[in-house]
């Protein structure tokens, strides 16, 4: 047997991580050469979780080790860069249901068939780990990346929330609030193209942070139909606007309550007023959500309505849609770190 059939053979023992074939008859690792007693090989490693590269070239060093005349090896590791976009989940003031609709907003891009990841950057008050069922659990960090943590719905979650004792107030100014924002986005998300960014509500630090260092592909507004709650959206809107971020679209939340005793519909927060707003601003309207105390109580029983089959996750289902529409029509992105 030649040399570099030998090379081959070796490589091709080991088995590819995610296929099971080996390296070689995969497509993984291109022909191994020696020069000069060393033996050089170049293996692709998109989609081999992080935490599996340096196994992988260990063993391949081994294997390439054991071929008579190598003295020493190179082993080059090379991956496809993701493409990877940011859609940022706003709005102009708090308590008009923005966590609750991102993180419904994501397992329904992810069942739509992305693979989508989800950042809480509501620094000062982090509720995603409750939302997603994962209170309790820390990601773990490789190298200077933290490795976002796996939840039950597909979707791989990194917060703040994670990072500090519950109930602990974060009393960060401004550029620690930004640098914590980075290291989330900076995270190794692995094969995620699309991140929803739960961000704080208003146009603060955060937000500038984010426009300035890790540029959004596009901006979802969230509001109640109430006057108050659209004047603010309209300044988050403005805010984006100015930052050259494409407003995606904007959803009206809480619209309508149909009583569970004699299902009348009434409209407490009033009735279309996001819709008005997004047309008079030349907006995309998403879409509504009703308020629903079914959705409170799965939300914080940590089970996103979204998850579950039939009515629970219409709304949802109906506002990933729109939102994988527009992104479908928009497909520049820039190349994950």
């Amino acid at each position: 047997m030649d040399t570099d059939q030998a090379l081959r053979d070796a490589v091709n023992r080991v088995l590819d991580p995610i296929g099971g074939r080996g390296l070689v008859d995969s497509g993984r690792a291109a022909a191994p050469r020696l020069v000069g007693g060393v033996a050089r090989v170049i293996v692709d490693v998109s989609g081999v979780p992080t935490a599996r590269h340096a196994p992988l070239e260990e063993a391949v060093k081994e294997a390439l080790m054991a071929v008579e005349g190598v003295a020493s090896t190179r082993v080059l590791l090379t991956s496809q860069k993701t493409t990877r976009r940011i859609v940022a989940v706003g709005s102009g003031k708090g308590g008009v249901g923005k966590s609750t609709l991102s993180a419904n907003l994501a397992i329904a891009l992810a069942r739509s068939g992305l693979k989508v990841g989800l950042v809480d950057a509501d620094i000062y008050g982090p509720s995603q780990p409750r939302l997603m069922s994962a209170e309790g659990t820390r990601p773990q960090a490789e190298g200077q990346k933290l490795l976002p943590v796996a939840t039950a719905y597909g979707v791989p979650l990194l917060s703040m929330g994670m990072l500090v004792q519950p109930g602990q107030a974060i009393a960060w100014r401004g550029p620690m609030a930004g640098n914590a924002l980075g290291q989330l986005l900076d995270a190794d998300w692995g094969e995620a193209e699309i991140l929803i960014v739960d961000l704080p509500p208003g146009t603060g630090d955060v937000q500038l942070s984010m426009i300035s260092k890790h540029k959004p592909a596009g901006a979802i507004i969230v509001s109640t139909p109430q006057d108050l709650a659209l004047m603010d959206a309209t300044r988050a809107i403005d805010l984006f606007n100015q930052s050259t971020v494409p407003i995606v679209g904007i959803i009206e939340n809480m619209a309508g309550y149909e009583c569970p005793h004699c299902g009348e519909v009434s409209d407490p927060f009033g009735i279309g007023g996001a819709e008005a707003a997004a047309r008079s601003m030349g907006v995309p309207f998403l879409g509504r959500v009703p308020l629903d105390v079914a959705i409170r109580r799965a939300s914080d029983l940590g089970h996103p309505p979204a998850a579950m089959d039939g009515e629970p996750a219409a709304p949802f289902l109906a506002l990933a849609r729109g939102v994988r529409d527009w992104l479908d029509r928009n497909e520049t992105a820039a190349p994950a770190a």
